[in-house]
């Protein structure tokens, strides 16, 4: 009895250093998930990015830039391949450059984009994701700390990322099928931080809100026509996790007949619905299509066509699309 009691007078504390340590870390490690999220929008930054699929036949270059001050958050984003494409927005005004096309975009209804992929809110992540941290590593030459998103079961991506050691800012992002094939990624290849950044372009001459283009060249906003909405259709396979963001109702291809737009969210993947009239139309598109960890499903319901586009595997999209009904009467 006395030996029985002096052992546990050792493993006692001992189990309760290992728990302490355990919680420590998990602190930690929610600390560092935290800065990675706010630094992107937090961080002074100006560099070139590429993005590529996993196969190799789509590469895309653009350079970025990110300024926070006393005014809010403003970026500028430039395709540097291809026609024009740019986006810059101040706070909530957005503006979208295609060719001598000019855009107004509601913020809300732009997707998180690197390197501000991670959500502000990374509670529920370790949900559905096993988080982890590998060994460290160099990209654009700074020194990076690596994260790893596995998922707990096989409806979506693993994702790896690394982040700047100092500023917890994305410099790689990859995403890695169920055989750890990359399936896309982003990557800076050129980088500025700080004090070293341009800001020529945030002169008053040269914000967002300039009437950069004749008139009769700026395209409204479609937001005019969206009504938020809570429709009748049912979303019955989703997998954990995955949670409503917002549901719109609003025109789509130059049709006045209102589209159905779910859109759900676990943190780090997106899964689009929707539901449209069949009518009259001949270009409908069924079945599964893919563009780097983008998987499109579409099939027809009835007289309505439903499509689901997600950041997700084959099997999920086509699980969802499955799923989706009318409960209404």
């Amino acid at each position: 009895m006395q030996t029985r009691s002096n052992l546990l007078l050792w493993v006692l504390p001992l189990v309760w250093w290992q728990n302490a340590c355990a919680d420590s870390l998990a602190a930690d490690e929610v600390d560092w998930l935290q800065t990675m999220a706010f630094a992107a929008h937090q961080t002074d930054y100006s560099g070139t990015f590429i993005y590529q699929d996993g196969m190799g036949g789509h590469v895309e270059v653009s350079r970025i830039t990110h300024i926070s001050d006393a005014e809010g958050e403003h970026e500028r984003l430039e395709g540097l391949n291809g026609s024009r494409r740019e986006i810059i927005s101040s706070n909530n005004q957005v503006w979208l450059f295609l060719g001598d096309r000019k855009v107004r975009i509601d913020k809300q209804n732009i997707d998180r984009s690197f390197p501000a992929l991670l959500p502000e809110q990374i509670s529920t992540l370790k949900e559905n994701y096993t988080i982890s941290q590998t060994e460290g590593d160099r990209v654009a030459g700074f020194q990076a700390h690596v994260v790893l998103f596995q998922p707990k079961d096989n409806l979506r991506y693993t994702h790896k990322m690394w982040a700047h050691s100092d500023s917890g800012l994305l410099l790689k992002a990859v995403v890695l099928d169920e055989r750890s094939r990359v399936i896309e990624q982003y990557a800076f290849t050129q980088l500025d931080l700080g004090g070293n950044v341009d800001r020529s372009w945030m002169a008053p001459a040269n914000r967002a809100t300039r009437p950069a283009l004749a008139k009769n060249q700026i395209i409204p906003s479609a937001k005019q026509n969206e009504q938020v909405k809570s429709s009748d259709w049912q979303v019955d396979a989703l997998p954990g996790g995955f949670k409503k963001i917002t549901e719109i109702c609003r025109p789509i291809r130059d049709s006045r007949i209102p589209v159905t737009h779910l859109v759900f969210s676990d943190g780090l993947a997106g899964i689009s619905v929707f539901i449209e009239d069949v009518g009259d139309r001949v270009d409908i598109n069924t079945g599964l299509s893919s563009q780097g960890s983008i998987q499109i499903y579409g099939r027809i319901s009835g007289d309505k066509l439903i499509t689901v586009v997600g950041e997700v595997p084959p099997r999920t999209v086509i699980q969802v699309a499955e799923s989706v009904r009318y409960a209404g009467q």
